[in-house]
């Protein structure tokens, strides 16, 4: 009989394994010594070894589902429980135990996982859901859009949560999305709607453009291209293509107008430099009747000047106001002296001066009497009162003798 801490094998070749329960019979053995019989179970047992470590390394290694390696953990544990082997069986189903005990505890991870992605991927879905409602309110129509977009891919990228909180959530989610693509679809229509008016507005514009372009009445028709194109501008855009012809013809039809009046206004210009010039002149020769010696002639000379002035015809405009001012100057000093003249030789204005004159004089007399009346009967309250006003009327009678004086006497 041959044995070793774990089986033996009896003088019949009958080979037992011992267990905790007990000795156990695995086999018999006929064909050698009872050493190979036991050699022989052995390395059955060693399979079992060999067939657990790997077991247990995809456990640990890989994303093996828990039901499968449970399903695996109790194949081999029958196959422990009634293995033809000779070994430490017990150690063997040790190591399925913790076996187990490291699938749950795997379990129990991945269910935490799974739990902690589901309240990451409702939170992450509850913010789209913001998200998309806000922008179902922005009038940023292509950012807002592209933005939704993305927010669908998002959304698509996101583990599924159960069913009923999927479902609410992607309902708000589409609804935005909804509410989003009818209010741009109803701006694009609006927008479209106005644009056609735009057009319908700016043809109008254009065909009075086109009318008043071989106009020469260049005042008003040059206020009327401006208030066209306020028109134009408050009308707003229209097709981007008809804007474009629209505009073309528009404005062609003010260069043609503007380029003949600038032609027009460059020969004014040129004709009204050379105005300027016989002006100048003009302005000079009335000049130098200044200061007015010879009111008669001055005067006749002065309407020669004039006529040759008014035959002349425009000078530019920024220029006007500069020399007629010279010509205005020249007028106003000949009136003066015609009104000096005429105040100077009225009879009846110099016996006016002269009447006002005698009777300031001899209320001035009477006054300067009182006075001294005042002063000599010792009154000096009343002769300085007397005294102020006869202040004042010899002011007055100076200013009488002075405006005498110029009617020469």
């Amino acid at each position: 009989m041959s044995s070793d801490p774990w089986g033996r094998v009896d003088e019949t070749g009958t080979v037992y394994v011992r267990t905790a329960e007990g000795e156990r019979e695995v086999g018999s053995w006929q064909a050698g010594s009872p050493e190979e019989a036991l050699a022989y179970f052995e390395r059955k047992y060693e399979g079992l070894v060999v067939e657990i470590g790997l077991l247990e390394r995809r456990v640990r290694t890989t994303d093996l589902a828990p039901k499968d390696a449970l399903t695996a953990i109790e194949h081999l544990r029958a196959s422990v429980d009634g293995a033809h082997a000779v070994g430490d069986l017990e150690a063997l189903s040790k190591r399925l135990d913790a076996l187990v005990g490291l699938v749950d505890s795997r379990r129990e991870e991945r269910k935490a996982a799974k739990a902690k992605q589901t309240d990451e991927a409702k939170h992450s879905k509850e913010q789209l859901v913001v998200e998309a409602e806000q922008l179902a309110e922005s009038e940023q129509w292509r950012s807002a859009g592209e933005r939704l977009r993305a927010l669908v891919d998002t959304w698509k990228g996101l583990p599924r949560l159960d069913r009923k909180t999927d479902d609410e959530l992607w309902h708000r989610f589409s609804h935005a999305r909804s509410v989003f693509s009818k209010r741009r679809k109803a701006h694009f229509a609006s927008l479209d709607a106005q644009r056609e008016e735009a057009r319908r507005t700016k043809e109008k514009l254009v065909e009075e453009a086109q009318s008043l372009s071989g106009s020469t009445d260049w005042g008003p028709t040059a206020a009327r291209y401006r208030e066209l194109m306020n028109d134009w501008k408050a009308a707003g855009r229209a097709q981007r293509e008809a804007e474009d012809d629209l505009w073309n013809r528009f404005r062609g039809a003010q260069d043609v107008f503007f380029a003949a009046r600038s032609e027009v206004f460059a020969e004014r210009d040129v004709e009204q430099r050379e105005n300027m010039a016989g002006k100048e002149e003009l302005a000079i020769e009335a000049e130098k009747l200044l200061p007015v010696s010879d009111l008669k002639g001055a005067r006749a000379a002065f309407r020669t000047i004039n006529e040759r002035w008014e035959a002349i015809g425009h000078v530019p405009r920024d220029a006007r106001p500069k020399i007629e001012a010279r010509m205005h100057a020249v007028e106003r000093a000949i009136q003066e002296a015609e009104e000096t003249e005429w105040r100077r030789t009225n009879p009846e204005a110099r016996a006016r001066a002269a009447g006002l004159t005698g009777q300031l004089q001899a209320a001035v007399d009477k006054l300067a009497g009182q006075v001294e009346a005042a002063r000599a009967a010792g009154n000096t309250a009343k002769a300085d009162k007397l005294a102020r006003e006869l202040e004042g009327r010899q002011a007055l009678l100076d200013q009488a003798l002075k405006g005498l004086q110029e009617f020469g006497g």
